[in-house]
């Protein structure tokens, strides 16, 4: 029996594709929003935990961080949902050393294969999101500075972002610079367009 543990911000979205998943005869779903997952997951013996990463409350970084520390320890593979033209999204995901990257408009028969393959220890792509992962390859931005582009595309200032990502507001200001250079942006706001065009946040 595969254990998977299924994380979403949305409690009537994770309940019901809980509730798909556990009709196949070799899964055992359990679901949690974002705030439980790292101790639900030290708890659970999971093989594979699927996070969605790019809906309308994605989660932080630093969730997705921590999230995944725990996940060698608990010996669970990462499957994440994903929506094509957002490489960013996927980028992150790679870098959080994902094996398997499906589609949010697949089959649920699409899903049930890539958790199937990434309990075995297969990687698994979804050929619609294939393009889209390389050029996840190719971003000049790294998984922490796309954290950090994402909050403060939504808004948030810079001690706010400091503060969800438990760094200093110095540091933050470094990234934004990174960020701002590597993207050929004229300031912050522009870096955010130049990448919201892109596809990265």
């Amino acid at each position: 029996m595969i254990q998977v543990l299924l994380v979403h911000h949305f409690s009537l979205l994770r309940s019901g594709l809980a509730a798909l998943l556990n009709k196949a005869p070799d899964m055992e779903v359990r679901d949690v929003p974002w705030s439980n997952a790292p101790g639900r997951l030290r708890s659970l013996r999971a093989d594979v935990c699927v996070v969605d990463l790019d809906g309308p409350e994605g989660p932080e970084g630093g969730s997705v961080a921590e999230l995944c520390r725990h996940m060698p320890k608990a010996d669970c593979g990462l499957l994440v949902l994903a929506t094509p033209g957002r490489p960013g999204v996927l980028r992150r995901a790679y870098d959080a050393h994902a094996l398997g990257f499906v589609n949010k408009d697949a089959t649920p028969q699409k899903l049930m294969e890539g958790i199937r393959n990434v309990a075995a220890g297969r990687r698994y792509v979804d050929e619609s999101l294939a393009h889209d992962l390389l050029r996840a390859a190719d971003m000049p931005l790294t998984a922490r500075e796309l954290s950090v582009l994402s909050l403060a595309a939504r808004g948030a200032t810079v001690s706010e972002i400091a503060g969800r990502l438990h760094l200093s507001c110095g540091t933050i200001r470094n990234y934004m610079s990174a960020i701002t250079r590597k993207t050929g942006a004229r300031n912050r706001v522009d870096a955010i367009r130049i990448s919201q065009g892109a596809g990265w946040v």
